[in-house]
């Protein structure tokens, strides 16, 4: 389903990306697709292989939102509807592109991308379903492959058209929404659809969406919600709009719920919409126009706990601590064991300085047993601030130091490792927070130091040896960077605060 890429009210476009990386994308993107389909027949071994790579780019670069519960929300959609399509000749993935542009799409290999403006914009779980279920018919029928062995000759011309059109060229929102390597990149497959490849797509897609339990006149709703956006709209360049009109595509799915799918399904199968589009609004910079439409919704009915959530978290964004604390406080006493309420109102309480009271609350987080990551984070953070290092370095302890992305929390923890007398631990993770921050000098350091204090043959021993011989074989890549000695620094003696 190719989507208008204009931007929701009140959400900003994607910033636009510097002309030197857009020259290196385009050369990327020539690089992985033309190749592949050059000299015969476009297989499923090479969708396969440009899905992998194109995705391996898209999350190198951060265009991927990574909350989790958004994610396994999308994949639970989507598996629920691969359960009633035709067999796949791929393993389907689904991801969320952080975008506000609406737009939605799949590329070769199984690989479907929705952006985060299109999840806010539904009205229901039904019609997030429709829109998945149109582009695993495109990927299941193979309409990509079809498209691309048919253009060989115009490829370069084309997309180099299209980067340039949406990189440098007509400026306003529409522009900088499709400004980033993953719009321009998706719309060139996309936008080349036939007729009949988007008629064969709404046909499979309405068949699937029915027959996983949904009702398919939201296939046809958002449809319509995507009609007043396109006439709205007058920033888009032309050759994003040469997709087959959205009228067309009306009249044809009416036409099916007239004939053939006349039983009304369900609007909410797996459930949650509201929590995630809550959630995704983080991902707005304009937050005031979300923040009176969440006042809004609570005029009109007070209880609904999304809308609170919703309402606090974009509070606590913006500053307004005592506010959101408020309405945290209102959705806790209406849904009590509510994870996320749980979770996010005890950060809440860390950053308004009351760690005594997010450590209760984090304690009660259902998950936190089970390795959630984030509720362990603040509960050893809330434990640090209140001087107990002791029970923080325990909660660390339960983190798996491989997979921490941010680098500042394992500077906390060596931190609050050396706090506690244990030199070895508090040096280990001073090499992981250099080794990411690339000083690899002060890294290989302070790997060194930890050395003595594990067994060769421990686990933590044959992490560390690896990090050793990792870091004396890589090249400096900071001539000036010198080793940091002190293992247990204080935790304001570097340029920035440890995160609270």
């Amino acid at each position: 389903m190719n989507l208008s890429p204009e931007t929701i009210p009140g959400v900003p476009a994607l910033k636009r990306v510097p002309s030197r990386f857009a020259f290196w994308m385009l050369i990327l993107f020539l690089g992985l697709f033309l190749p592949a389909h050059a000299s015969g027949a476009f297989t499923i071994e090479d969708e396969n292989k440009v899905g992998r790579e194109f995705h391996d780019k898209l999350a190198k670069h951060g265009y991927l939102d990574q909350n989790r519960k958004a994610a396994d929300y999308l994949t639970r959609i989507g598996n629920l509807v691969l359960a009633h399509s035709r067999k796949a000749p791929f393993d389907f993935r689904f991801f969320i592109v952080k975008s506000s542009a609406v737009n939605a799409f799949a590329t070769p290999g199984g690989y479907v991308y929705i952006n985060t403006g299109l999840i806010r914009l539904v009205e229901n779980e039904a019609e997030l379903a429709g829109v998945l279920a149109h582009e695993i018919a495109h990927a299941n029928a193979r309409h990509i492959a079809a498209i691309l062995d048919k253009s060989q000759k115009v490829s370069i011309a084309s997309l180099a058209a299209i980067l340039a059109g949406a990189l440098f060229g007509g400026g306003g929102q529409g522009t900088a929404a499709v400004a980033a390597f993953s719009m321009a990149a998706a719309t060139h497959l996309t936008l080349q659809y036939s007729r009949e490849h988007e008629e064969e797509a709404d046909r499979l897609g309405m068949a699937t969406l029915v027959q996983s339990g949904y009702d398919g006149k939201a296939m046809l709703d958002f449809l319509r919600i995507m009609r007043r956006y396109e006439f709205y709209s007058n920033t888009v360049p032309s050759y994003f709009l040469t997709h087959p009109g959205t009228d067309e595509r009306i009249r044809y799915l009416d036409g099916l719920l007239q004939t053939i799918y006349r039983q009304r399904g369900k609007d909410s199968v797996v459930g949650g919409l509201k929590r995630v589009q809550a959630m995704l609004v983080l991902e707005n910079k304009n937050l005031e126009y979300d923040l009176r439409e969440y006042e809004q919704a609570l005029k009109k009915n007070p209880d609904d706990v999304d809308a609170l959530f919703g309402l606090a978290l974009i509070q606590e964004k913006l500053g307004l601590l005592s506010q959101s604390l408020e309405n945290f406080k209102r959705a806790l006493q209406r849904a009590p064991a509510d994870e996320d309420i749980l979770l996010h109102t005890g950060i809440s309480c860390l950053k308004a300085g009351r760690p005594a009271d997010a450590i209760e609350l984090l304690q009660k987080v259902p998950t936190l047993n089970e390795g959630n990551e984030i509720a362990l984070i603040h509960l050893a953070k809330s434990y640090e601030a209140l001087g107990d290092f002791a029970s923080a370095v325990k909660i660390y302890g339960r983190l798996n130091p491989e997979k921490i992305a941010d680098e500042d929390i394992h500077y906390n923890m060596a931190v609050a490792y050396g706090r506690t007398g244990d030199s070895g631990n508090s040096h280990y993770h001073f090499g992981l927070y250099f080794k990411k921050k690339r000083k690899r000098e002060s890294a290989l350091f302070h790997f060194q130091a930890a050395r003595p204090h594990f067994p060769k043959g421990s686990e933590r021993g044959r992490s560390i040896e690896k990090e050793i011989n990792s870091l004396s074989k890589a090249e400096d890549r900071s001539p000036t960077d010198r080793p940091a000695a002190d293992p247990a620094p204080s935790p304001r003696s570097r340029d920035k605060s440890v995160p609270e």
